[in-house]
């Protein structure tokens, strides 16, 4: 809170550089940070009595903004990448796809397992299913199902997040 924002509560903590002031008026501190040529800024409105610092604003704003740079630097991204298959996939693509999928879960990253069909192949969604169940069990080492395989007009998808 600056200086020149009403504080409505009767009585709050202040504290400053040195620790903490007391309880008093928000008038009084107030005054007090500004014999200091400082402003009265609010932290802990929620707090009983709510809590006020004695500090410069403008320095207090660049260290949250500096706090909040370093929390996102430490931030984890994680992607999702899509594996595509066709329900009749022949075994050797088969495998070369599950070993990449495995090799983006060891990564971190979840893998969207897609199965395509084309045409009148989606009368056979039982050999997307098997394919999807495969893949499954396949991966069971490397990641987990987020949901169970789900069909999104021509196509059967699962989502595979890695193991911890």
């Amino acid at each position: 809170m600056r200086t020149n924002e009403r504080i409505r509560a009767k009585e709050i903590r202040v504290i400053d550089e040195e620790g903490q002031v007391g309880v008093m008026t928000p008038q009084e501190a107030l005054r007090l940070a500004r014999e200091r040529g400082l402003d009265l800024v609010e932290v802990a409105p929620t707090a009983n009595p709510p809590v006020c610092k004695i500090i410069d604003f403008g320095k207090y704003l660049y260290e949250q903004k500096k706090r909040a740079h370093e929390a996102k630097k430490k931030q984890v991204t994680i992607e999702v990448k899509e594996i595509k298959f066709r329900p009749a996939t022949d075994q050797h693509d088969y495998n070369f796809k599950m070993k990449h999928a495995q090799e983006i879960l060891k990564d971190g990253n979840k893998v969207k397992a897609t199965i395509r069909f084309k045409g009148r192949e989606i009368t056979h969604k039982e050999l997307g299913a098997a394919l999807l169940d495969r893949l499954t069990t396949d991966l069971a080492d490397y990641g987990i199902p987020e949901a169970r395989p789900r069909l999104e007009g021509m196509q059967m998808i699962a989502i595979f997040n890695p193991k911890k």
